[in-house]
């Protein structure tokens, strides 16, 4: 039982129970609050952003090594699978402390506190065996949740709930993925997936950055990807790549592409590149399954990175830029947690731009869009 006889045993959550369809998620009112041991603190959950991650794992959908159509989840390449049913998912999650462990001091007992989703597994840099909560543990698909001390970060920012609950998954793998280009001030980089919740913040942080980003996305969803930031959109509905990019971009090359997408544009991303340039990735929604020249990559010099999640040092410098103002929202709409199966629908819809965050019934507030039609 919690130490604040204040706090409930049992809470509302969001139960994923296997691999499978929206029918793989239980909504329900009798989970156990959990209960912060050694180090960790308590979360009353105000909100938690989606993302592709929540989708992919309940559906199983990252494959194997030898077969990419293989029923799977995110630590594909691990010989340990920490995904155990019933999972609570949820990885950007917002809320206030409300209880401490062993070993952590009760003054932070009222914090406002955001995330760092990842559980690292080690005190380097290196990334081989992350994991993050809402897959090796719960997330923030319910109440209350519980993390270590050091990874609930005070924040004192004016945004909403809400509204800081639309970065962190996002905007650490974008940033990690910048880290792993060697993006620098000044450099291009062209962005594929703009309007979704990795690739606006990619247009972001290459700004915060210095550099100049260009977006590729849908027509119809161009002007909000402009308002974000973008240097120049191209349509990916132009088809045409080889001619679009240039002729957006004026003539300059492009440093570093940023792939979210991959499938059949793949091929052109590659050839799009400049001589000794780089091209990173955290995503395939458009096929992970591609062609390419290698030729290419080896009488380009090319480097070519795979990149997931993030660093502490980049999530205390994504951290930093919400804190000094340098990164905006980008808050399309919110959900209460029974409305999971609705919200999810409209994730995979695409039909906004920016992130949808989850809220607890008792929490939820709706929102207008960052941006009016």
């Amino acid at each position: 039982m919690p130490k604040d006889k204040n706090i409930p045993s049992t809470m509302h959550a969001v139960l994923l129970t296997r691999h499978g369809g929206p029918d793989a998620l239980q909504y329900v009112d009798d989970a156990p609050v959990p209960v912060p041991g050694e180090g960790e603190v308590l979360i009353e959950v105000a909100a938690c952003g989606m993302n592709n991650t929540d989708i992919w794992v309940r559906e199983g959908a990252y494959g194997t090594d030898d077969d990419p159509d293989a029923t799977a989840s995110w630590r594909r390449g691990s010989t340990t699978d920490t995904l155990q049913f019933p999972r609570i998912q949820g990885a950007d999650t917002v809320g206030r402390i409300v209880d401490t462990g062993p070993g952590v001091d009760r003054s932070r007992i009222g914090e406002r506190v955001m995330i760092d989703f990842s559980i690292y597994n080690g005190d380097g840099h290196s990334l081989v065996d992350i994991d993050y909560f809402g897959h090796g543990r719960d997330g923030g698909y319910a109440e209350y949740m519980v993390v270590p001390a050091e990874l609930a970060h005070h924040s004192r920012t004016p945004m909403s709930d809400a509204e800081l609950a639309t970065f962190c998954c996002a905007y650490l793998t974008g940033e990690h993925m910048l880290d792993r280009s060697g993006l620098k001030a000044g450099e291009t980089v062209l962005i594929t997936g703009a309007s979704g919740g990795v690739g606006s913040g990619l247009i972001q942080l290459a700004r915060a950055r210095g550099a100049i980003p260009y977006a590729i996305c849908g027509a119809n969803k161009a002007r909000a990807v402009k308002a974000i930031g973008a240097e120049a959109v191209i349509a990916r509905e132009e088809g045409n790549l080889l001619d679009a990019v240039p002729q957006a971009m004026n003539g300059q090359p492009v440093d570093v592409v940023a792939d979210l997408v991959a499938g059949s544009m793949f091929k052109d991303l590659i050839n799009l590149i400049r001589p000794e340039g780089r091209y990173t990735t955290a995503g395939a929604i458009a096929g992970p399954l591609v062609e390419m020249d290698l030729r290419t990559v080896y009488l380009k010099h090319l480097t070519i990175h795979g990149s997931s999640q993030g660093t502490r040092a980049a999530f205390k410098r994504l951290h930093g830029y919400i804190e000094n103002g340098q990164i905006n929202p980008l808050l399309w709409q919110t959900y209460p947690l029974s409305k999971i199966n609705e919200a999810q629908a409209d994730f995979k819809s695409k039909g906004y731009v920016g992130k949808l965050v989850m809220q607890p019934d008792a929490k939820w507030q709706p929102v207008e869009p960052w941006l009016k039609a």
